[in-house]
């Protein structure tokens, strides 16, 4: 019988938000606003991903609510809670994936992270979600001043991981444009939705 095939790599790099952990703002306005309706207008219209965008761009958080408390100050504390309230608008780990990224780093895999995430805020977010520090690094865009799709975010996490061939990484993450532009540079890609679908995709790789 013919020995089963090597594994196709063993560098994974992941997405932190809504991939491995739970992020979600409208987790954090639900609370603020007692409407829901009133909390996604509000993440759609004033506070949104856009704006967010820049923070992880590397924007001091701060300075990025200026302009929007002078525009809409009877929302001052609303804006403001997007940084003061940060570690709210999380719920824990993504469902599964504790168990998935312990299970590859048994084999040894080597695990990096690349998220769009504040640089004032990673040291929290890491302190509340200590999985996180598990990784052999993680490339955090706010320290970078450069967010992804952009393909230069990519070759630097590429430098970091010891410039090893793209198509020997696996790049995971939930945003369609984020996985386009990997695969045009050359990555193997999965578009997450579920720790079980990714589990079967790295079985199915003999990742695992």
């Amino acid at each position: 019988m013919a020995e089963p095939a090597e594994a196709t790599s063993s560098l994974l790099l992941f997405d932190l938000g809504k991939v491995v952990v739970d992020w979600d703002p409208i987790r954090l306005y639900s609370q603020l606003f007692s409407d829901r309706s009133e909390a996604e207008w509000f993440c759609t219209d004033i506070c949104n991903l856009a704006w967010h965008t820049e923070h992880d761009r590397g924007v001091p958080m701060a300075a990025n609510a200026q302009p929007l408390i002078a525009d809409f100050p009877e929302y001052e504390s609303h804006i403001s809670a997007w940084r003061t309230r940060w570690l709210d608008m999380f719920d824990g780990y993504v469902l599964g994936m504790p168990e998935l990224i312990a299970d590859l780093q048994s084999t040894g895999a080597r695990l990096f992270g690349l998220s769009n995430l504040p640089a004032e805020v990673a040291d929290e977010t890491f302190d509340a979600f200590p999985l996180i520090r598990t990784f052999d690094d993680v490339v955090v865009s706010g320290e970078e001043k450069v967010v992804k799709p952009d393909p230069a975010i990519f070759q630097i996490a590429l430098a970091r991981m010891g410039n090893p061939d793209p198509g020997n990484v696996i790049f995971i993450d939930d945003r369609e444009e984020n996985i386009e532009a990997a695969a045009a540079l050359g990555f193997e890609v999965h578009l997450f939705q579920t720790a079980e679908q990714l589990r079967a995709h790295l079985i199915d790789a003999r990742i695992l």
